[in-house]
């Protein structure tokens, strides 16, 4: 499935794009609503625009729950593996392999709740403040986002049982450059 190989860095630069867009709106609407301009200054008082900074912070949730599942994918997830790494090979391994499904399981527990609390949401008549969304969509993002979690600790799982790698970030390392260079 090459569709969820990147899907997080879609999600994550859609949301950052479509976040900065709505903030530059607002405040420019802000600052050219306080011109002394006839005319314009009337227009604009009379758009609302009081929603930006709701949808921005569900923006960020959004984004938060989605990095998550891109921190296990990549390997830049915090974990704590000091005193797993003194072990010797055997039982590092085993100690790795457990920490990958318990984070699994804990994130999918993470998800099954959240459903089911998003389930609950979603037969009343609950909206967000400002924009009057029905806060179900809001509360989307901890199932989907803790089920892809998931998903990506299972995948490393699978990856590290057969190959014995666990991905790692390479910060000096720009995706697609090589490509660039040999073209």
């Amino acid at each position: 499935m090459k569709f969820l190989d990147h899907l997080e860095e879609w999600l994550i630069a859609f949301l950052m794009g479509a976040a900065t867009l709505v903030t530059f709106i607002a405040v420019l609407h802000r600052y050219a609503s306080g011109m002394p301009i006839p005319g314009l200054q009337d227009a604009l008082i009379k758009i609302n625009t009081s929603w930006a900074q709701e949808l921005t912070i569900y923006m960020f949730v959004w984004m938060a729950k989605f990095g998550a599942a891109y921190g296990v994918r990549t390997g830049i997830h915090v974990g704590v593996d000091v005193l797993v790494n003194k072990l010797n090979t055997p039982w590092r391994n085993k100690f790795i392999v457990f920490g990958l499904l318990a984070g699994a399981l804990f994130t999918l527990i993470v998800g099954t709740l959240g459903a089911k609390f998003v389930w609950g949401i979603a037969q009343t008549d609950q909206t967000t403040p400002d924009m009057e969304l029905p806060k179900w969509i809001v509360y989307m993002a901890i199932p989907l986002g803790s089920y892809l979690m998931s998903f990506r600790f299972l995948q490393v799982t699978w990856v590290f049982i057969k190959t014995g790698e666990l991905p790692k970030h390479d910060h000096a390392h720009v995706e697609g450059l090589e490509d660039e260079v040999k073209a």
